[in-house]
């Protein structure tokens, strides 16, 4: 299973990233809209994609626009993972495309719910 992690912020790619990697993921990671958008296109088996909206340059909003749009990707489950919490937020994220959303701060449970929701099933790896 592969995920791609696009955040601006260093923090929030390693712990999302971890989380991911416990979970059994291939983890990819990209800090910027534009840089999203090339990784996405060497990921062949991409499961998800979990989207930072507030990001300098391209926004996540433009970046899940553009994922929509490439014919592929289309059914990939796709993330946004926000502080946004107002309605005309989600109703734009939703009305892009968004499969679900994800509001910061959130904890390894809340990311593993939200999965399940997309019925993406992780294999959890269970330390010895």
């Amino acid at each position: 299973m592969q995920a791609l992690v696009v955040d601006d912020s260093v923090a929030v790619r390693g712990l999302l990233s971890e989380h991911l990697s416990q979970l059994g993921f291939q983890v990819e990671q990209a800090a910027s809209g534009s840089e999203a958008l090339t990784k996405v296109q060497g990921m062949p088996h991409l499961t998800v994609v979990l989207l930072d909206w507030t990001m300098p340059g391209m926004d996540g909003l433009e970046v899940l626009r553009r994922i929509r749009a490439e014919g592929r990707y289309a059914n990939v489950p796709v993330v946004m993972v926000t502080t946004e919490s107002e309605l005309p937020f989600v109703d734009d994220a939703f009305n892009a495309g968004a499969s679900e959303y994800l509001m910061k701060p959130f904890d390894a449970q809340t990311l593993l719910e939200k999965l399940l929701l997309l019925g993406v099933d992780p294999e959890i790896r269970r330390a010895a």
